[in-house]
């Protein structure tokens, strides 16, 4: 609606200071004829009058003016702490009655801004509920002096909450909390947690429960569920609100999870954030070798120099140079540096390997039986071993025939072939990680690999395990198995060294061992029969390795409990891949009814859910600030809206105001003078006439 203002403008034809000076000059004179009662005084005063008027020279300025409407900011918080309870329903019911009332004002423009959500994105970055950021790009655009105020409808749990000195606005806010007050919640809280641990050592964790907005009684214990990478459960009896350390083993390399749980407490809001999840990277601090080579032969230093280029591998090498029945009258003192200290290695310390290597060896009287189950009792254990069969495995004198026979997988005929070959993956071998897509294997199964050949291959029949590569005739050459709680790998051939030699090509020796220690430690990468998920950017990567075809679909739960049903695609190499969009930080738990997988997306202990109780305290400095006010609309009670005047109060008992600034922009102007230049002068002469004729008389 358009309105129209006047107003008195002056244009003076001198500087001020100088009808300054001849007003105060004349208003002398005048005073002087008044002191003398001279006549026509009030005459002369009238012509002083209208000369100055004529000097300050004013007009009528008329302005047309169009009002502009001033803004009213909505924020509306759609965070995870808003679901809790009916707080989603009394956010609807408020916004539905503020954008209402707001209606009726028709100088009113409304702005709702919907923020808090979880976004995706590439970090999934804990930032909390983030208000003041919206808001503030809701008011990018809108003039300083058009601001009405702004109204949040939150739970008060608000974590971009700047300084009241560095507020962008200076309108009221006010605060509609949606839910109650002197709420009352359980949470678990990690406060101390290690991001690596050691294999095969523990990790010390602290935690503590508390009892948020309740008191608590001396001596109050809770139940804390542990599970670690979706294992069986153990349980803790913790004590409400202090620290409390515990331990978790790390028993493998990689991301090891851990997920707690508290038992519910006497009041609840949620039961998300009674629960807590980290990640625990597992790294080994020297992976222990104990290599046994039963005889010197040209393979014994490529064995020597593969695992001594390691840095991480400490190994412990014992070559039998003379066999105890060979009788040829060398001093006993000169038959060795150092004696052998067979039950140190094999009685005390076995346990402290990782990996235990025989290297061609034959029983000839050097290692007891006793020693040998013990082996094998280590292998049944979770121990890991690997042999490297000689010509002499096919004799009598053959490993197979000690306690060690019970853990190997393939038994030996006596024949020992002798013929030129390259080693080839089988089509089990194609699927199983530690042989799939070897460097230089065939990419089509008629063709050969692009490896030298060997020249020795000792036949055996596989009575269990895989056998992932083949030799002569399709006789096993590589076969692994799993024995107890560990794991044997046999090598039916003593000819690798010829790869490191770079015999016709050489081949993959280097990677294939690495594979192979990797695997016999259990490493979660080189399982065969695995379930993981992987998160990459935004997205959840889900692989699934089977020696055998698996075209079942997966479930994948997310951190709201959604759960959706995933189809996987074949890759090839025995690996079958899909992957999903991201769009809330937690832990996302993934099945195909037989093996479950974790993986961590984001914060696992989000800082949204760290307290999810209706508090003012955190808006309270920036509501002070600006004059608003808080309001509980979780029992339903809306306040009133008014529009004030800037320099009124901004709240009251029942209501909000919102400012009425009466901006407004000129559309038109006209400037008439209010002295044209004939009329002032016939003005003055008149007066000056009038004033002589009144001296006359």
């Amino acid at each position: 609606m358009m309105g129209t203002a006047y107003t008195i403008a002056a244009a003076p034809l001198l500087a001020w200071w100088a009808i300054t000076g001849f007003g105060v000059a004349a208003l002398l004179i005048l005073g002087f004829g008044v002191w003398r009662r001279a006549r026509g005084v009030a005459w002369r005063f009238l012509v002083i009058a209208f000369l100055l008027a004529i000097l300050v020279n004013p007009s009528l300025v008329v302005q047309n003016r169009e009002p502009q409407r001033d803004v009213a900011v909505v924020v509306v918080d759609d965070s995870t702490s808003q679901r809790i309870g009916d707080r989603t329903k009394y956010t609807e019911a408020a916004l539905a009655s503020v954008n209402e009332r707001l209606a009726r004002f028709k100088d009113l423009d409304i702005r709702i801004v919907h923020a808090g959500k979880p976004e995706t994105g590439a970090a999934l970055a804990d930032t909390g509920t983030q208000l003041f950021g919206a808001l503030n790009r809701a008011l990018a655009d809108v003039p300083r002096q058009r601001l009405a105020g702004a109204i949040m409808i939150t739970d008060g749990q608000v974590h971009d909450v700047p300084a009241p000195d560095r507020l962008s606005f200076d309108a009221p806010l006010h605060v509609l909390l949606s839910g109650k007050p002197n709420e009352g919640d359980r949470r678990l809280v990690v406060a101390q947690a290690p991001s690596f641990g050691l294999v095969g050592k523990q990790v010390e964790l602290t935690v503590r429960v508390e009892d948020l907005g309740q008191p608590v009684a001396p001596g109050t214990r809770a139940r804390v569920t542990l599970r670690k990478d979706g294992g069986q459960p153990s349980q803790l009896s913790l004590p409400v609100g202090s620290d409390q350390r515990i331990t978790v083993p790390i028993d493998h390399g990689g991301p090891n999870i851990v997920e707690l749980e508290a038992e519910p407490g006497p009041q609840e809001l949620t039961l998300d954030n009674n629960r807590a999840a980290l990640v625990v990277n597992g790294v080994r601090d020297r992976l222990r070798v104990l290599l046994v080579s039963g005889e010197p032969h040209p393979g014994e230093r490529t064995w020597r120099n593969i695992l001594k280029s390691d840095p991480s591998v400490d190994l412990v090498h014992f070559t039998i140079l003379r066999p105890p029945e060979k009788q040829d009258g060398t001093p006993i003192r000169e038959l060795s540096l150092i004696a052998f200290p067979i039950r140190e290695l094999f009685d005390v310390k076995l346990d402290e390997f990782d990996l235990v290597i025989f290297d061609r060896y034959r029983r000839r009287g050097v290692l007891p039986q006793a020693y040998l189950e013990n082996v094998a009792r280590y292998v049944e254990k979770g121990g890991a071993l690997l042999e490297a069969a000689g010509p002499d495995f096919g004799t009598p004198f053959s490993l197979y025939r000690t306690p060690l026979g019970a853990v190997l997988p393939a038994e030996p005929t006596g024949r020992i072939l002798s013929e030129g070959f390259k080693p080839r993956v089988t089509d089990l071998g194609e699927r199983h990680p530690v042989t799939a897509e070897l460097p230089g294997d065939a990419a089509d199964p008629g063709q050969q690999p692009q490896w030298g050949r060997w020249f020795r291959n000792v036949e055996a029949e596989a009575r269990r395990g895989s056998t992932v590569m083949s030799g002569i005739d399709g006789q096993p050459l590589l076969v692994l198995d799993r024995v107890g709680e560990g794991r044997v790998a046999q090598i039916l051939s003593d000819q690798m060294w010829l790869w490191s030699r770079g015999f016709e090509g050489g081949g993959p020796q280097a990677e294939l061992l690495r594979r192979l220690a990797y695997w016999l430690m259990k490493e979660p990468d080189l399982e065969e029969n695995d379930l993981r998920g992987v998160v990459q950017g935004n997205r959840l990567v889900i692989t699934r390795r089977s020696l055998q075809p698996d075209d079942r679909a997966v479930r994948v739960t997310g951190p709201d409990g959604v759960m959706q049903e995933i189809k996987l695609n074949d890759a090839g190499g025995g690996r079958s891949t899909a992957s999903i969009e991201i769009k809330e930080s937690g832990l996302y738990r993934i099945t195909d009814g037989t093996r479950t997988a974790l993986a961590a997306a984001g914060a696992l202990n989000p800082l949204e859910l760290s307290d999810v109780r209706t508090t003012e305290e955190k808006l309270a400095p920036v509501v002070q600030a600006t004059g608003g006010g808080f309001f509980w609309v979780g029992p339903g009670a809306i306040p009133d809206i008014r529009r004030i005047a800037p320099e009124r109060s901004a709240s009251g008992r029942n209501w909000l105001g919102l400012r009425a600034n009466g901006d407004y922009i000129v559309t038109g102007l006209s400037e008439t003078p209010l002295l044209p230049a004939i009329a002032a002068l016939i003005l003055v002469l008149s007066t000056l006439l009038i004033a002589w004729r009144r001296e006359g008389r």
